[in-house]
Protein backbone atom coordinates (compact mmCIF):
# COMPACT_ATOMS: atom_id res chain seq x y z
CA UNK A 1 0.00 0.00 0.00
CA UNK A 2 2.78 2.22 1.30
CA UNK A 3 4.47 1.43 -2.36
CA UNK A 4 1.92 2.63 -4.27
CA UNK A 5 1.04 5.50 -2.72
CA UNK A 6 4.94 5.95 -3.40
CA UNK A 7 4.65 5.70 -6.78
CA UNK A 8 1.48 7.22 -7.30
CA UNK A 9 2.57 10.35 -5.47
CA UNK A 10 5.49 10.25 -7.77
CA UNK A 11 3.55 9.94 -11.49
CA UNK A 12 1.15 12.53 -9.82
CA UNK A 13 3.81 15.17 -8.92
CA UNK A 14 5.90 14.51 -12.64
CA UNK A 15 2.28 15.22 -14.37
CA UNK A 16 1.56 18.26 -12.12
CA UNK A 17 5.18 19.49 -13.36
CA UNK A 18 4.45 18.85 -17.21
CA UNK A 19 1.47 20.43 -17.01
CA UNK A 20 2.64 23.15 -15.70
CA UNK A 21 5.44 23.31 -18.15
CA UNK A 22 3.28 23.27 -20.94
CA UNK A 23 1.26 25.93 -19.37
CA UNK A 24 4.50 28.21 -19.39
CA UNK A 25 5.48 27.35 -22.58
CA UNK A 26 2.51 28.80 -24.17
CA UNK A 27 2.69 31.31 -22.45
CA UNK A 28 6.14 32.27 -23.38
CA UNK A 29 4.94 33.37 -27.26
CA UNK A 30 8.52 34.15 -28.66
CA UNK A 31 9.70 30.48 -27.67
CA UNK A 32 6.07 28.92 -28.99
CA UNK A 33 6.66 30.95 -32.22
CA UNK A 34 10.30 29.70 -32.36
CA UNK A 35 9.71 26.21 -32.12
CA UNK A 36 7.36 26.27 -34.90
CA UNK A 37 8.46 29.00 -37.19
CA UNK A 38 11.90 27.68 -37.42
CA UNK A 39 11.61 24.19 -38.86
CA UNK A 40 8.96 25.73 -41.50
CA UNK A 41 11.70 29.02 -42.13
CA UNK A 42 14.09 26.20 -43.21
CA UNK A 43 11.80 24.05 -45.18
CA UNK A 44 10.37 27.09 -47.52
CA UNK A 45 13.94 28.65 -47.70
CA UNK A 46 15.60 25.67 -48.29
CA UNK A 47 12.90 23.94 -50.83
CA UNK A 48 11.72 27.55 -52.34
CA UNK A 49 14.47 30.00 -52.15
CA UNK A 50 17.66 28.58 -52.57
CA UNK A 51 18.81 27.68 -55.97
CA UNK A 52 22.42 26.58 -57.04
CA UNK A 53 21.61 27.01 -60.54
CA UNK A 54 20.38 30.36 -60.86
CA UNK A 55 18.82 31.49 -64.55
CA UNK A 56 17.57 34.69 -65.77
CA UNK A 57 20.42 36.18 -64.44
CA UNK A 58 21.01 40.80 -65.67
CA UNK A 59 22.70 41.31 -68.37
CA UNK A 60 23.66 44.51 -70.57
CA UNK A 61 24.20 44.46 -73.98
CA UNK A 62 26.12 46.87 -75.82
CA UNK A 63 25.72 46.04 -79.91
CA UNK A 64 27.56 47.75 -82.02
CA UNK A 65 25.62 47.36 -85.04
CA UNK A 66 22.30 46.33 -85.33
CA UNK A 67 22.15 43.21 -87.81
CA UNK A 68 19.94 39.92 -88.36
CA UNK A 69 23.00 38.10 -87.23
CA UNK A 70 23.08 40.03 -83.96
CA UNK A 71 19.80 39.61 -83.21
CA UNK A 72 19.75 36.19 -83.76
CA UNK A 73 22.98 35.63 -81.23
CA UNK A 74 20.80 37.98 -78.33
CA UNK A 75 17.66 35.40 -79.15
CA UNK A 76 19.93 32.43 -78.36
CA UNK A 77 21.64 33.76 -75.12
CA UNK A 78 18.13 34.84 -73.60
CA UNK A 79 16.89 31.28 -74.95
CA UNK A 80 19.28 29.89 -72.90
CA UNK A 81 17.17 31.04 -69.49
CA UNK A 82 20.45 31.99 -67.80
CA UNK A 83 20.59 35.66 -69.53
CA UNK A 84 17.75 37.56 -69.00
CA UNK A 85 18.93 41.65 -70.71
CA UNK A 86 17.72 44.33 -68.53
CA UNK A 87 19.81 47.46 -69.65
CA UNK A 88 20.72 48.43 -73.18
CA UNK A 89 24.53 50.09 -72.81
CA UNK A 90 25.77 52.91 -74.78
CA UNK A 91 29.31 52.37 -74.63
CA UNK A 92 32.06 49.70 -72.78
CA UNK A 93 32.71 52.69 -70.31
CA UNK A 94 28.84 52.56 -69.15
CA UNK A 95 28.67 48.31 -69.46
CA UNK A 96 31.69 48.32 -66.58
CA UNK A 97 29.49 50.54 -64.44
CA UNK A 98 26.08 48.29 -64.86
CA UNK A 99 28.59 45.26 -63.81
CA UNK A 100 30.57 47.50 -61.33
CA UNK A 101 27.67 48.73 -59.25
CA UNK A 102 26.40 45.39 -59.14
CA UNK A 103 23.03 46.36 -61.43
CA UNK A 104 23.87 43.48 -64.17
CA UNK A 105 26.05 40.55 -63.62
CA UNK A 106 27.45 40.32 -67.31
CA UNK A 107 27.58 42.43 -70.13
CA UNK A 108 27.43 41.17 -73.61
CA UNK A 109 29.35 43.25 -76.55
CA UNK A 110 29.07 42.53 -80.25
CA UNK A 111 32.26 44.77 -82.15
CA UNK A 112 31.09 47.00 -85.23
CA UNK A 113 31.62 45.54 -88.36
CA UNK A 114 30.40 41.87 -87.21
CA UNK A 115 28.51 40.64 -89.55
CA UNK A 116 30.79 41.72 -92.65
CA UNK A 117 33.67 39.71 -90.78
CA UNK A 118 31.35 36.26 -90.85
CA UNK A 119 30.91 36.89 -94.33
CA UNK A 120 34.56 37.16 -95.07
CA UNK A 121 35.46 34.07 -93.22
CA UNK A 122 37.20 36.41 -90.34
CA UNK A 123 36.15 34.39 -87.59
CA UNK A 124 35.17 37.26 -85.31
CA UNK A 125 34.78 37.34 -81.53
CA UNK A 126 31.66 38.16 -79.08
CA UNK A 127 32.74 39.53 -75.46
CA UNK A 128 30.42 37.85 -72.99
CA UNK A 129 31.76 39.47 -69.41
CA UNK A 130 31.26 38.24 -66.09
CA UNK A 131 30.91 39.33 -62.22
CA UNK A 132 33.01 36.54 -61.43
CA UNK A 133 33.01 37.31 -57.73
CA UNK A 134 30.51 34.98 -57.05
CA UNK A 135 31.69 32.04 -59.32
CA UNK A 136 28.61 29.99 -58.42
CA UNK A 137 26.46 32.25 -59.54
CA UNK A 138 27.58 32.84 -62.95
CA UNK A 139 29.87 29.40 -63.88
CA UNK A 140 27.38 27.65 -65.15
CA UNK A 141 26.03 30.68 -67.66
CA UNK A 142 29.53 31.23 -68.65
CA UNK A 143 29.58 27.01 -69.07
CA UNK A 144 26.95 27.11 -71.44
CA UNK A 145 27.87 29.70 -73.52
CA UNK A 146 29.51 28.13 -76.42
CA UNK A 147 27.52 24.56 -76.90
CA UNK A 148 23.76 26.50 -76.11
CA UNK A 149 24.68 29.52 -78.40
CA UNK A 150 26.19 27.86 -81.35
CA UNK A 151 23.11 25.44 -81.63
CA UNK A 152 20.55 28.35 -81.61
CA UNK A 153 22.16 29.79 -83.98
CA UNK A 154 22.48 27.10 -86.80
CA UNK A 155 18.92 26.40 -85.97
CA UNK A 156 18.46 30.39 -87.06
CA UNK A 157 20.31 29.31 -90.14
CA UNK A 158 22.35 32.86 -90.34
CA UNK A 159 25.74 31.71 -89.20
CA UNK A 160 25.74 28.33 -91.57
CA UNK A 161 24.71 30.52 -94.68
CA UNK A 162 26.92 33.24 -94.09
CA UNK A 163 30.01 30.76 -93.41
CA UNK A 164 28.83 28.74 -96.56
CA UNK A 165 29.07 31.85 -98.49
CA UNK A 166 32.20 33.20 -97.30
CA UNK A 167 34.15 29.49 -97.44
CA UNK A 168 32.24 27.79 -100.49
CA UNK A 169 31.75 24.63 -97.80
CA UNK A 170 29.58 23.54 -94.99
CA UNK A 171 30.74 24.84 -91.83
CA UNK A 172 29.59 24.99 -88.27
CA UNK A 173 28.72 28.21 -85.91
CA UNK A 174 32.22 27.16 -83.67
CA UNK A 175 34.03 27.72 -87.00
CA UNK A 176 32.32 31.09 -87.98
CA UNK A 177 32.73 33.01 -84.69
CA UNK A 178 34.36 32.92 -81.75
CA UNK A 179 32.80 33.79 -77.75
CA UNK A 180 35.33 35.23 -75.81
CA UNK A 181 34.60 34.96 -71.82
CA UNK A 182 36.05 37.49 -69.50
CA UNK A 183 35.91 36.87 -65.52
CA UNK A 184 36.18 40.19 -63.96
CA UNK A 185 37.57 40.86 -59.88
CA UNK A 186 38.10 36.98 -60.04
CA UNK A 187 39.70 35.15 -63.16
CA UNK A 188 40.39 32.31 -61.05
CA UNK A 189 37.25 31.39 -59.76
CA UNK A 190 39.17 31.68 -55.99
CA UNK A 191 36.08 31.00 -54.06
CA UNK A 192 38.02 32.60 -50.95
CA UNK A 193 37.87 35.73 -52.43
CA UNK A 194 33.74 35.95 -51.92
CA UNK A 195 33.86 33.96 -48.83
CA UNK A 196 35.77 36.20 -46.87
CA UNK A 197 34.39 39.61 -47.42
CA UNK A 198 30.92 37.81 -46.84
CA UNK A 199 32.31 36.72 -44.08
CA UNK A 200 33.11 40.12 -42.61
CA UNK A 201 29.44 41.15 -42.81
CA UNK A 202 28.35 37.71 -41.36
CA UNK A 203 29.71 38.04 -38.20
CA UNK A 204 29.49 41.32 -37.52
CA UNK A 205 25.57 40.48 -37.83
CA UNK A 206 25.77 38.25 -35.78
CA UNK A 207 27.42 39.55 -33.15
CA UNK A 208 26.50 43.43 -32.89
CA UNK A 209 22.56 41.96 -33.04
CA UNK A 210 23.03 40.13 -29.66
CA UNK A 211 25.23 42.47 -28.03
CA UNK A 212 22.44 44.67 -28.13
CA UNK A 213 20.06 42.50 -28.03
CA UNK A 214 20.84 42.00 -24.45
CA UNK A 215 21.18 45.54 -23.70
CA UNK A 216 18.10 46.62 -22.52
CA UNK A 217 16.66 43.38 -20.83
CA UNK A 218 19.66 42.55 -18.98
CA UNK A 219 19.29 45.75 -17.31
CA UNK A 220 15.25 44.84 -16.73
CA UNK A 221 16.51 41.67 -15.03
CA UNK A 222 19.28 43.05 -13.19
CA UNK A 223 16.83 45.70 -11.15
CA UNK A 224 19.10 48.53 -13.00
CA UNK A 225 16.06 49.88 -15.82
CA UNK A 226 14.17 51.29 -12.23
CA UNK A 227 17.17 53.65 -11.57
CA UNK A 228 18.04 54.57 -15.50
CA UNK A 229 14.01 55.94 -15.61
CA UNK A 230 14.24 57.32 -13.04
CA UNK A 231 16.87 60.00 -14.55
CA UNK A 232 16.28 62.84 -16.19
CA UNK A 233 17.32 60.62 -19.93
CA UNK A 234 15.45 60.60 -23.16
CA UNK A 235 15.08 57.40 -25.05
CA UNK A 236 16.77 58.72 -27.78
CA UNK A 237 20.05 59.72 -25.59
CA UNK A 238 19.67 55.56 -23.78
CA UNK A 239 19.67 54.15 -27.25
CA UNK A 240 23.18 56.00 -28.49
CA UNK A 241 24.52 55.62 -25.37
CA UNK A 242 23.79 52.03 -25.63
CA UNK A 243 24.63 52.00 -29.05
CA UNK A 244 27.89 53.59 -29.73
CA UNK A 245 30.31 51.58 -26.75
CA UNK A 246 29.51 48.66 -29.41
CA UNK A 247 30.04 50.43 -32.63
CA UNK A 248 33.91 50.08 -31.41
CA UNK A 249 33.74 47.07 -30.88
CA UNK A 250 32.17 45.98 -33.73
CA UNK A 251 34.65 48.01 -35.87
CA UNK A 252 37.59 46.46 -34.20
CA UNK A 253 36.14 42.99 -35.24
CA UNK A 254 36.13 44.47 -38.83
CA UNK A 255 39.69 45.10 -38.27
CA UNK A 256 40.50 41.53 -37.69
CA UNK A 257 38.44 39.78 -39.62
CA UNK A 258 39.70 41.84 -43.14
CA UNK A 259 43.67 41.55 -41.67
CA UNK A 260 43.37 37.76 -41.88
CA UNK A 261 41.83 38.00 -44.71
CA UNK A 262 44.27 40.28 -46.42
CA UNK A 263 47.12 38.09 -44.75
CA UNK A 264 45.79 34.20 -45.20
CA UNK A 265 43.54 34.76 -47.94
CA UNK A 266 45.58 37.43 -50.02
CA UNK A 267 42.34 39.25 -50.02
CA UNK A 268 42.32 41.97 -52.50
CA UNK A 269 41.65 45.46 -51.20
CA UNK A 270 41.07 47.30 -54.69
CA UNK A 271 38.83 50.00 -53.67
CA UNK A 272 39.23 53.02 -51.20
CA UNK A 273 39.72 52.09 -47.43
CA UNK A 274 37.68 55.22 -46.30
CA UNK A 275 34.90 54.16 -48.33
CA UNK A 276 34.94 51.05 -47.06
CA UNK A 277 35.45 51.99 -43.30
CA UNK A 278 32.65 54.42 -44.01
CA UNK A 279 30.24 51.83 -45.57
CA UNK A 280 31.43 49.19 -42.40
CA UNK A 281 30.81 51.61 -39.87
CA UNK A 282 26.82 52.28 -41.26
CA UNK A 283 26.42 48.04 -41.52
CA UNK A 284 27.48 47.96 -37.69
CA UNK A 285 25.17 51.01 -36.20
CA UNK A 286 22.28 49.51 -38.79
CA UNK A 287 22.25 45.84 -37.08
CA UNK A 288 23.21 47.67 -33.82
CA UNK A 289 19.63 49.59 -33.62
CA UNK A 290 18.06 46.29 -34.82
CA UNK A 291 19.61 44.36 -31.99
CA UNK A 292 18.33 47.58 -29.99
CA UNK A 293 14.93 47.17 -31.09
CA UNK A 294 14.58 43.20 -30.64
CA UNK A 295 16.01 44.16 -26.95
CA UNK A 296 13.20 46.52 -26.40
CA UNK A 297 10.46 44.30 -27.61
CA UNK A 298 11.53 41.18 -25.21
CA UNK A 299 10.84 40.66 -21.89
CA UNK A 300 13.97 38.53 -21.13
CA UNK A 301 17.04 37.88 -22.47
CA UNK A 302 16.17 34.23 -23.84
CA UNK A 303 13.63 36.14 -26.09
CA UNK A 304 16.10 38.63 -27.41
CA UNK A 305 18.63 35.74 -27.91
CA UNK A 306 15.77 33.94 -29.92
CA UNK A 307 14.63 37.24 -32.05
CA UNK A 308 18.31 37.78 -33.08
CA UNK A 309 18.60 33.78 -33.97
CA UNK A 310 15.22 34.18 -36.30
CA UNK A 311 16.34 37.91 -38.15
CA UNK A 312 20.22 36.05 -38.73
CA UNK A 313 18.75 32.74 -40.25
CA UNK A 314 17.61 34.42 -43.31
CA UNK A 315 19.94 36.91 -43.35
CA UNK A 316 22.66 34.46 -44.19
CA UNK A 317 20.44 32.60 -46.44
CA UNK A 318 18.76 35.28 -48.57
CA UNK A 319 21.77 37.79 -48.80
CA UNK A 320 23.73 36.18 -51.35
CA UNK A 321 26.26 35.24 -49.20
CA UNK A 322 25.43 31.21 -49.25
CA UNK A 323 23.83 31.06 -52.23
CA UNK A 324 23.00 33.05 -55.14
CA UNK A 325 21.44 36.01 -54.81
CA UNK A 326 19.95 36.20 -58.60
CA UNK A 327 18.83 32.48 -58.94
CA UNK A 328 16.60 33.15 -55.47
CA UNK A 329 12.94 33.92 -56.71
CA UNK A 330 11.05 37.33 -56.93
CA UNK A 331 9.61 36.75 -53.27
CA UNK A 332 12.36 36.15 -51.79
CA UNK A 333 14.75 38.68 -53.43
CA UNK A 334 12.14 41.48 -52.04
CA UNK A 335 12.80 39.91 -48.41
CA UNK A 336 16.65 40.05 -49.14
CA UNK A 337 16.24 43.51 -49.94
CA UNK A 338 15.24 44.07 -46.75
CA UNK A 339 18.22 43.29 -44.49
CA UNK A 340 21.36 45.04 -44.42
CA UNK A 341 23.57 42.09 -45.02
CA UNK A 342 22.40 42.29 -48.79
CA UNK A 343 23.31 45.23 -49.18
CA UNK A 344 26.86 45.46 -47.46
CA UNK A 345 27.72 42.39 -49.00
CA UNK A 346 27.47 43.97 -52.57
CA UNK A 347 29.19 46.94 -50.99
CA UNK A 348 32.21 45.31 -49.38
CA UNK A 349 32.42 42.96 -52.38
CA UNK A 350 32.10 45.67 -54.89
CA UNK A 351 35.12 47.44 -52.95
CA UNK A 352 37.55 45.43 -51.99
CA UNK A 353 37.24 43.39 -55.43
CA UNK A 354 36.04 45.77 -57.95
CA UNK A 355 37.70 49.08 -56.66
CA UNK A 356 33.84 50.19 -56.62
CA UNK A 357 33.69 53.93 -55.79
CA UNK A 358 30.56 56.01 -54.26
CA UNK A 359 28.94 56.70 -57.27
CA UNK A 360 28.55 52.63 -57.80
CA UNK A 361 27.72 52.58 -54.26
CA UNK A 362 24.75 54.92 -53.52
CA UNK A 363 21.93 52.44 -54.00
CA UNK A 364 23.10 50.23 -51.42
CA UNK A 365 24.45 52.59 -49.16
CA UNK A 366 20.73 54.68 -49.58
CA UNK A 367 19.29 51.38 -48.18
CA UNK A 368 21.41 50.71 -45.17
CA UNK A 369 21.27 54.07 -44.09
CA UNK A 370 17.27 53.76 -44.49
CA UNK A 371 16.81 50.40 -42.50
CA UNK A 372 18.68 51.78 -39.73
CA UNK A 373 16.78 55.35 -39.60
CA UNK A 374 13.48 52.32 -39.87
CA UNK A 375 14.72 49.87 -36.89
CA UNK A 376 16.36 53.45 -34.43
CA UNK A 377 12.83 54.84 -34.86
CA UNK A 378 11.13 51.65 -33.95
CA UNK A 379 13.22 51.20 -30.97
CA UNK A 380 13.13 54.72 -29.70
CA UNK A 381 9.06 54.15 -30.44
CA UNK A 382 8.69 51.04 -28.40
CA UNK A 383 10.75 52.14 -25.44
CA UNK A 384 9.25 51.15 -22.03
CA UNK A 385 9.41 54.30 -19.80
CA UNK A 386 7.89 52.49 -17.19
CA UNK A 387 8.13 48.63 -15.71
CA UNK A 388 4.80 47.87 -15.87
Amino acid sequence: MTARTGVAGFLGRVTAMIVKEYIQLTRDRVTFATMIMIPLLQLVLFGYAINTTPRHLPTAVFSHENSDVSRAILAALRNTAFFSFVREAQSVEEAEHLVRAGEVLFFVEIPAGFERSLRRGDRPQILVAADATDPVGTGNALAALSGVVASALVRERFVGAIAEEAQGREATSQDAFEIVQHRRYNPAGTSQLNIVPGLLGTILTMTMLIFTALSVTREIERGTMESLLAMPIHPVEIMLGKIVPYVMVGILQAVLILGAGIILFAVPVEGSVAVLSAATLLFITANLSIGYTFSTLAQNQLQAVQMSFMFFLPSILLSGFMFPFSGMPQWAQWIGEGLPLTHYLRMVRGILLKGSGLSDLVRDGAALFGLMLLAMGIAVARFRQTLD
